[in-house]
């Protein structure tokens, strides 16, 4: 049986993109790239792997790979999934797709140009709670939609990133972790149209950029949409999530082994406001799940569920926020690419 040959570039988040494709029947890991010479050396040798390059290029030009894996920082996105596009290659690149409105078009275009694959690594779409608690809510267990609220809840002080990557000022934390939240929003009810959002900087205070900030979306069917980011906040890291119905609430979250659900549908009594739990599988950022995903859409020939488009609505709607924040002003989000 023939393998996609694999190329990873970025071994941060790349390892678990290496773990994936190993586990996949489909693929095998054929070249690695990292800038820092002594996770390269390191991770090549833990896994085996022959090739193993400094410049991104380098790898992206071998022949004989057939799937890019993008796990670099976010502002490197845009550069090397066009560069692997232009080159024949199938792309998997992690959130966010860009950092920047226009690259984000600059990539749909070059998809649209070049006839290739690409996914953006989104993996709320993966964690088992949430797909379980979106199947509920397309079964009706809480009926009509008026309110969603989900977050970014972390804390970076001690994970700015190798060579602070995570404290340049080019990344702005509403849309690096944020867009987590964001696209799950989306994901469950739809693509918002308006926002208003504000932002503070009290916590982190040596970082470059605002470190909490609350957005509100208006979404289709006059559903009223809330995602909380804080990368300064004293508390475990989590994306809490709570979906508001007519009949129901679901409370869920990537890191418990349970979600909850309150639905009149299933009380005889309709003043019964319990909780009933449903057991879930923890896996908050379930890589392997993505690249089983995409390495099938590719040889079925299936749609990509985070494509192109997707990933960039996503940056849209996180950058039209951030600049509400700044702007303090409600703004309209256009989603023309």
């Amino acid at each position: 049986m023939k393998k996609f040959k694999v190329g990873v570039i970025g071994l941060r988040m790349g390892k678990a993109h290496i773990e994936g494709y190993k586990k996949n029947l489909f693929t095998e890991v054929y070249g690695i790239c990292d800038t820092d010479k002594e996770v390269l050396k390191k991770t090549a040798d833990e896994y085996n792997i022959k090739i193993a390059v400094n410049d991104y290029r380098e790898l992206v030009d071998i022949p004989e790979i057939d799937i890019i894996s993008i796990a670099s920082p976010d502002f490197y996105h845009a550069e090397q999934s066009i560069y692997a596009l232009k080159k024949g290659k199938y792309v998997f690149c992690e959130k966010p797709m860009t950092s920047d409105i226009e690259e984000a078009k600059k990539i749909v275009d070059t998809v649209k140009k070049t006839g290739g694959r690409f996914m953006v690594g989104q993996v709320c779409r993966y964690a088992p709670g949430f797909v379980l608690a979106k199947k509920m809510v397309e079964k009706g267990d809480i009926g009509e939609l008026f309110f969603i609220e989900s977050e970014y809840a972390h804390n970076y002080s001690k994970v700015s990133g190798v060579n602070n990557w995570r404290k340049d000022p080019r990344r702005e934390p509403f849309l690096g972790g944020g867009c987590h939240a964001v696209d799950l929003v989306r994901w469950i009810a739809g693509d918002p149209s308006e926002v208003f959002a504000y932002a503070n900087h009290k916590c982190l205070l040596d970082w470059p950029v605002d470190d909490t900030t609350i957005a509100i979306f208006r979404l289709p069917q006059n559903i009223i949409g809330k995602v909380f980011v804080s990368i300064g906040c004293v508390r475990p890291y989590t994306m809490r999530t709570v979906i508001y119905g007519t009949e129901g609430t679901i409370i869920c979250d990537n890191t418990s082994p349970q979600i909850y659900l309150c639905s009149q549908k299933y009380y005889k009594e309709k003043t019964d406001y319990s909780f009933a739990t449903f057991p879930v599988n923890i896996s908050s950022h379930n890589v392997s799940a993505e690249i089983d995903e995409f390495v099938d859409c590719i040889l079925n020939d299936k749609p990509i569920p985070t494509n192109e488009v997707e990933g960039a609505k996503t940056v849209i709607a996180c950058l039209v926020a951030v600049e509400s924040s700044k702007k303090g002003t409600p703004l309209k989000i256009d989603y023309r690419l």
